[in-house]
């Protein structure tokens, strides 16, 4: 009964076509974003670049998003929603590990996740899946609201990017 048809290797990992393999050209950063608004203008400003990634038929992955009528945005967008992967943790560390298993897992073309401010070991953690992934990664911080302006922009400890279009899918 184990007769082989053709030519075909024996073992299953090898009968992908090699040339439609993804073959990563370079690593992709984290970036953390801090919002008053919890996201929704940040939201907004990634929908053109959302309703692309969503066309190519990987999943746009959404991490604990708040009640800002992000369905209604994306769908305006023109991101396909049936490309949309909701997620909801119960606390931080399970959204870190959410975001973690969905940058890493290969099937992803852009991971968002909301989350209170990331400490300097949460944000070296990402740092480094980010090594192993092409997926578009975004952390969006609830920003202090009890802290004036210019005291969030002196602790700012260099996990955030200044351009977070220019280098992404």
């Amino acid at each position: 009964m184990n007769n082989l048809m053709g030519n075909a290797p024996r073992h299953p990992g090898l009968w992908v076509d090699i040339n439609t393999q993804h073959k990563p050209t370079q690593h992709s950063t984290i970036a953390t974003l801090s919002s008053r608004t919890q996201g929704k203008h940040e939201l907004q400003a990634l929908t053109p670049q959302l309703a692309r990634l969503s066309q190519q038929g990987q999943w746009v992955v959404l991490i604990s998003p708040p009640n800002i009528g992000y369905k209604q945005m994306l769908a305006d967008a023109g991101v396909r929603m049936d490309r949309i992967l909701l997620v909801h943790t119960k606390d931080e560390v399970e959204a870190l590990w959410a975001m973690e298993k969905a940058l890493t897992s290969g099937t992803s073309s852009a991971v968002i996740s909301w989350t209170q401010a990331l400490d300097a070991r949460d944000c070296r953690r990402l740092q480094l899946v980010a090594k192993s992934t092409q997926a578009l990664g975004i952390v969006i911080e609830e920003a202090n609201r009890h802290l004036p302006v210019t005291i969030l922009a002196e602790q700012d400890q260099g996990c955030r990017q200044t351009s977070l279009f220019g280098s992404l899918h």
